[in-house]
């Protein structure tokens, strides 16, 4: 199934004078309101429902999840309306997870993958998302927090899952009868897993050695101390190293020294972990821009998150997709005159006598405020500007003399095959990174899966590139990231 969204085509309606009573249209009718009234209106329509039951509280009850709209149209039946979703191609996952894994074992035969789904997956979803990309073939699952972890386990993925971001004072026990496996940055680390390890598995663990990020990590000072305590635990029996870990600064940087550095770091810790009988199976430092710029960062493990969802955070071309397509639907349409203040603060006025359409999600719903006046969407076939602020629920487009309906369609980003807005161009206009815009994306807007079943039963690892989409690597849709050459400071954020 595509999740580009074509436009239809509507008649085009007569202009309205200025100052008279226009005859403006929300999803589901026309309706006659004054010119004066406020772009304002709430929306009526079916229910959408995610793969995981969740409803969209901005959505009428009584209807199922509503199918994708061109697909709607194509077998003559009317389309039901949603206010706002998230697409999600699975399938685009598994390829860019299988992608980045073939990369690793061009440089190392027997290197594995570790799949970050952080974060709710980077907002795509963490469940969905881990059992795609361990179709794909990771071997691992990483997260950030151990809840995260256990959140996997109560959907019965069983597969090995680490988290490297705790506090030394939490309640780790459920985490560590899971089955999880913690990061180890400090003595006082060490201490509250042996401490809670005591009464049940013996506890494995991966050292995270701070090599020159200034995050999270054992620092240079402690090192010697925290390995020789984690050496003693190993032999008396209390737990097992299976990994030793790192993380890299400035890997999206082209051509920075930092990388070289920290990895020639990384190379004397494990050096100093083997000189204590520290023997673990596992040594992962690279990350996404490192699996696709800097194979000597490999070792035997790669820890990817961004390049799993397809958006490439370097210069160099790879293939990636972008998994993740938001779309609503233009909620009212309505001709106002030339010089018409539009959203708070009235900041946009228009040039012309205009059509306003207004698109019902809003920074609420995980729409950057600095996208206000900048950020672009798909609306009939061309890409149009956000007029005026972003509010909570609610953003308007400028649409001209163009014949826009209520009911329209709008992609506010994808993957760009149609000419439609990416995250990257959303990032850039918002001067910030992919990441963040992808990861913003809120619960209020609901996911639909596309590219297997709701429950997994198509192997993915078996199937194409892409469901109703060129395969990956055609066109490069997911190498637009290198337009942002940032540094991501999102804590714990393994790329």
């Amino acid at each position: 199934m595509s999740t580009s969204i074509p436009a239809t085509a509507q008649p085009d309606r007569a202009p309205v004078a200025p100052g008279s009573v226009g005859t403006g249209r929300v999803a589901g009718g026309p309706v006659t309101i004054p010119i004066s009234s406020p772009i304002s209106s709430p929306i009526s329509s079916p229910i959408s429902t995610a793969v995981d039951g969740s409803v969209d509280p901005m959505t009428a009850a009584g209807q199922p999840e509503a199918p994708d709209r061109a697909a709607g149209q194509a077998r003559g039946a009317p389309a039901p309306v949603v206010r706002a979703e998230a697409v999600i191609d699975l399938t685009a996952i598994a390829a860019n997870t299988r992608l980045l894994l073939t990369r690793m074992r061009a440089v190392n035969p027997r290197a594995e993958l570790m799949a970050v789904v952080k974060a709710d997956g980077y907002g795509h979803g963490a469940v969905p998302s881990a059992r795609a990309a361990l179709a794909g073939g990771a071997g691992f699952l990483g997260v950030a927090t151990p809840q995260e972890a256990l959140e996997l386990r109560a959907a019965g993925i069983d597969a090995p899952v680490l988290a490297w971001l705790w506090l030394a004072g939490q309640d780790i026990a459920p985490a560590l009868a899971a089955g999880v496996e913690l990061g180890i940055s400090s003595l006082d680390h060490l201490t509250a897993v042996l401490a809670a390890g005591s009464a049940g598995p013996q506890p494995r663990i991966h050292v995270k050695i701070d090599t020159g990020l200034g995050r999270n990590g054992v620092g240079p000072r402690d090192l010697g101390a925290v390995l020789d305590a984690v050496a003693a635990a190993e032999r008396s029996g209390r737990l097992v190293v299976v990994g030793l870990m790192s993380h890299l600064a400035s890997a999206d940087v082209p051509d920075d020294p930092s990388v070289a550095e920290q990895t020639l770091a990384f190379r004397a810790a494990l050096g100093l972990a083997a000189s204590r009988g520290i023997q673990a199976r596992w040594h992962h430092l690279a990350n996404t821009p490192a699996v696709l710029d800097h194979p000597d960062t490999f070792f035997d493990l790669g820890r990817c998150g961004i390049g799993l969802y397809g958006i490439n955070p370097v210069p160099t071309l790879a293939g990636l997709r972008p998994a993740m397509t938001l779309r609503g639907t233009v909620a009212l349409t309505k001709r106002v005159p030339a010089d018409y203040g539009v959203s708070y603060g009235l900041t946009y006025r228009t040039s012309t006598e205009t059509t306003l359409a207004l698109v019902p999600l809003g920074y609420a719903d995980g729409i950057p405020r600095s996208a206000s006046s900048v950020g672009e969407v798909w609306l009939r076939g061309r890409r149009r500007r956000i007029a005026g602020r972003v509010a909570m629920d609610q953003v308007v487009v400028d649409c001209g003399d163009d014949p826009v309906e209520a009911g329209d369609d709008v992609v506010v980003f994808g993957p760009g095959d149609a000419g439609e807005p990416t995250a990257d161009d959303w990032a850039a206009a918002c001067d910030t990174i992919a990441y963040e815009i992808v990861t913003r994306i809120g619960p209020r807007v609901p996911r639909r899966y596309v590219g297997e079943s709701a429950h997994g039963a198509r192997d993915l690892a078996a199937a194409g590139a892409g469901v109703g989409e060129p395969p990956v690597g055609a066109g490069d849709r997911g190498d637009r990231g290198g337009a942002r050459q940032r540094s991501d400071d999102e804590p714990g954020g393994d790329r």
